[in-house]
């Protein structure tokens, strides 16, 4: 099975190696038919603290880092 691939925007940086990152996806109601936004916050991994509040990263799942954090930082995005 493949690994997911998600893009966001950092919006905490506070903990030690650890940034908390926004998805938002836009879909479209099966019922409804409009154009329906979501935001999901995830835990990430950043091991040398390098992403600071507004940065756009995509980030790659990943094992079990601790309790909450299933992902890491992928890259940067321009």
């Amino acid at each position: 099975m493949p690994k997911k691939i998600l893009e966001g925007t950092v919006v905490s940086d506070k903990g030690d190696k650890s940034i908390t990152v926004m998805v938002e996806r836009k879909f479209q109601h099966p019922i409804l038919q409009k154009v329906v936004k979501t935001k999901k916050k995830y835990h990430v991994h950043d091991e040398k603290n390098t992403y600071k509040t507004g940065d756009k990263v995509s980030i790659i799942e990943s094992r079990p880092i601790s309790k909450t954090k299933k992902f890491k930082v992928l890259e940067e995005k321009r």
